[in-house]
């Protein structure tokens, strides 16, 4: 029987002001400092989150998972940079990091956004709909490799001609 087995399911919910600073812990402990260097943290300075698009889930009464999303232009598209994506590594392996994913992916939806753009590895990210092809014009505010960039379309045809840098709204 695994770990996860024995304890609670984790419980998805929107993020809360009383959750930022576990959840900040968990994102710190999952990238290190060198996440400061990356391309997408240059799309989350001066940037805040989507109110009510990010989520965490809670287990063991902690913060053991959580994603963010964040406003961003694409040339004169407006999309939404979903990321960064943080799992307990006890939790790890267990579909956790899909399912807070496709909560937020639903979320964005149902809030009427058309288009979400993530920095990631594909063949993760390709089962809850990301693909890389659309996003080859896309433009990343510093050093990214390409492949790893990649959008998925919330509507129909949302993806077509999508090209230019990312900027902060």
């Amino acid at each position: 029987m695994s770990d996860l087995a024995v304890r609670a399911a984790p419980r998805l919910s929107v993020e809360r002001p009383e959750d930022r600073a576990e959840a900040d812990a968990l994102i710190a402990r999952a990238f290190g400092p060198g996440r400061h260097a990356k391309a997408a943290e240059r799309l989350r300075e001066h940037n805040a989150p989507l109110e009510g698009l990010c989520f965490v889930a809670h287990a063991d009464g902690r913060v053991v998972g959580c994603v963010r999303q964040w406003p961003v232009l694409i040339g004169d598209t407006p999309a939404v940079f979903l990321g960064p994506i943080a799992v307990d590594d006890a939790f790890r392996h267990h579909g956790l990091g899909g399912a807070l994913v496709q909560r937020a992916s639903d979320a964005a939806k149902a809030a009427g956004h058309r288009l979400i753009l993530l920095v990631g590895d594909t063949p993760l990210f390709r089962r809850v709909g990301f693909e890389a092809e659309p996003a080859r014009r896309v433009t990343m505010p510093g050093p990214v490799d390409q492949r790893r960039v990649q959008v998925k379309p919330l509507a129909a045809g949302a993806e077509a001609g999508l090209g230019g840098p990312v900027t902060v709204p």
